[in-house]
């Protein structure tokens, strides 16, 4: 949904790296299982414990209408919030399948 690549994907499948890494624009995530996570980790991590926010480049009416159109229930929003660097945004929240909440922000008014 956020155009995500997943990098060497056949390497954890294979069990041969402990985590599932995603690349989204200039970031990345790496994604431990609850049961098994790599070190280092979360304290106490369990399904629906995170919380990620990613800049959305453009108004926030698009990230609404991607959402929809994928059918995401949209949790809240938009709302107005600060970015990172002070500027003032909106902001749409949603959840993954395991509950974590995500937020899609734009400082494209």
């Amino acid at each position: 949904m956020l155009d995500a690549q997943p990098l060497f994907y056949e390497l954890w499948r294979a069990g041969k790296i402990p985590v599932v890494l995603l690349q989204v624009g200039a970031s990345r995530l790496s994604v431990h299982a609850a049961k098994a996570p790599a070190a280092p980790h979360a304290r106490v991590p369990l399904p629906g414990s995170g919380d990620f926010c990613f800049r959305w480049d453009g108004p926030i009416e698009g990230a609404l209408a991607l959402l929809r159109e994928r059918g995401v229930e949209i949790a809240l929003g938009p709302v107005p919030r600060p970015a990172a660097d002070g500027a003032p945004g909106q902001s749409v929240y949603f959840r993954d399948p395991d509950g974590n909440l995500l937020e899609l922000l734009s400082t494209d008014q």
